[in-house]
């Protein structure tokens, strides 16, 4: 209910309303005063009587004259008992029911047009309301699901991508709005989904392949071992060693895939303890030294003194750097040397670890797809010198957990280097990400 006004109006508030009243009235009364000095002049009323006449004449003017406007607004205006108020408090409505969504939301009416689009819908469509849905999305597939709930059938769901600027998947969801002749579109971004799954069944595909052979190999040699070989001594010997490398092979291989499965599980988890870096890395080459005499490969470093910590997982930072130096001392063997070098903190930049050989180099097509899983520049020497293909994706990974780069330079005959950095506040934040970039393109382009 509407409070009643109470409030006692002032004299200046009274003296005003009279005032406007006579000027409303103002050619009446000019009118009425004419008529009296005439009356006056000609002598039919006395000058007392002909000023209280007009007094009163004014007067009942002024209050008379803005009756019928006063009426008319009354007509227009609903009377004062049916007047409800409205709470201070937002009614809830459709608009408010499409904000509260975490997806992209449109409300839209029977024809397509857009009533309303939440934040999220506006960022991903650039709709705006009162635009048609086929301004944007031009979709056969979303218009036929549009027009089905739109004449009361049940919620449709549609599929559909888009290839510009780049591919994208959406599910869109049509469902009509109860006691209204309103459509909610749901839209949800599957990009990432789909890529997930592209992601694994390339996984599965190249796994598969990749065992399949080691598996027909040794299916084969015991067989011939079986049969034809099964007295010849030499043959036995020899094919015993192929099996036995294909074996290892395949523990590599699985070991390798277990391990890129753990880190991928633990990728949001961010390492929580401190890691001396000299540390690892003289760890790491301790280890390698006897290969890498095999190989005929110097390791020459360049360490820093005092320890080096950063944010970290150990058995994760020494995989890193297990990988990037055997990598550096096989494929690089021809350069017979790599050089290991941890370059200081300095300013913005944190801690970076340099692997480099002076091998053949890797030819600059190949650099943006070495960290994919199971890519090899050169299948044939990969598996001569036993690699399963997986390194470089559990580095990238192992990487990308840490909140570090990688950078990979390389000029063909000019051997190649893989530099890790690392964030440069303690707390493991990274560098902000325009600086990170111009790092990493400088060093790709250098």
């Amino acid at each position: 209910m509407v409070a009643a006004n109470t409030e006692v109006p002032s004299r200046e508030t009274v003296a005003a309303r009279v005032f406007a009243r006579l000027a409303d009235a103002r050619w009446a009364i000019g009118a009425a005063a004419a008529v009296f000095v005439a009356f006056t002049i000609s002598g039919l009323i006395g000058p007392l009587a002909a000023l209280l006449l007009f007094v009163l004449i004014a007067a009942a003017t002024a209050l008379l004259w803005p009756a019928a406007e006063r009426s008319a607004v009354m007509l227009a205006a609903p009377p004062a008992a049916a007047v409800v108020a409205v709470p201070a408090e937002r009614t809830p409505g459709l608009d408010v029911f499409a904000d509260a969504l975490p997806e992209a939301a449109f409300v839209l009416d029977r024809r397509g047009v857009v009533r309303y689009a939440n934040a999220r819908a506006m960022s991903l469509f650039s709709i705006r309301i009162g635009e048609a849905l086929t301004f944007r999305l031009r979709v056969p597939d979303l218009m036929s699901a549009l027009d089905i709930v739109a004449h009361g059938g049940a919620p449709q769901r549609v599929e559909f991508a888009e290839r510009v600027p780049t591919e994208r998947w959406f599910a869109a969801w049509f469902a009509h709005i109860a006691d209204t002749d309103s459509v909610l579109l749901l839209i949800t971004d599957m990009s990432e989904q789909r890529k997930a799954d592209r992601v694994r069944v390339d996984f599965v595909a190249n796994a598969s392949h990749e065992l399949r052979t080691p598996l027909a190999s040794l299916a084969g040699f015991i067989e011939t071992l079986q049969g034809p070989a099964r007295d010849d001594v030499a043959a036995r010997t020899r094919f015993l060693t192929i099996m036995r490398e294909q074996a290892e092979r395949m523990s590599r291989l699985v070991n390798d895939l277990l391990s890129l499965s753990r880190i991928e599980m633990k990728a949001h988890v961010r390492p929580s303890g401190r890691v001396d870096l000299v540390a690892v890395v003289r760890h790491v080459i301790d280890s390698l030294e006897p290969q890498a005499r095999d190989l005929g490969v110097t390791i020459e470093t360049d360490l820093a003194d005092a320890p080096v910590e950063v944010a970290g997982d150990r058995d994760e930072l020494i995989q890193v750097f297990e990988n990037l130096i055997e990598n550096a001392c096989k494929y690089g063997q021809a350069g017979e040397r790599v050089t290991v070098t941890l370059a200081l903190p300095a300013e913005a930049l944190g801690p970076r670890v340099t692997v480099r050989d002076f091998g053949p180099g890797i030819p600059s097509e190949h650099i943006p797809r070495l960290t994919e899983r199971f890519y090899r520049v050169d299948v044939e020497d990969s598996r001569r010198h036993r690699g399963t293909g997986l390194g470089l994706a559990i580095v990238k990974h192992i990487v990308a957990r840490h909140q570090a780069r990688l950078a990979i330079v390389s000029r063909v005959g000019d051997g190649a280097s893989f530099t890790v950095s690392f964030p440069s506040s303690p707390s493991g934040r990274n560098l902000p990400a325009d600086e990170n970039v111009e790092i990493f393109q400088s060093l790709i382009s250098s």
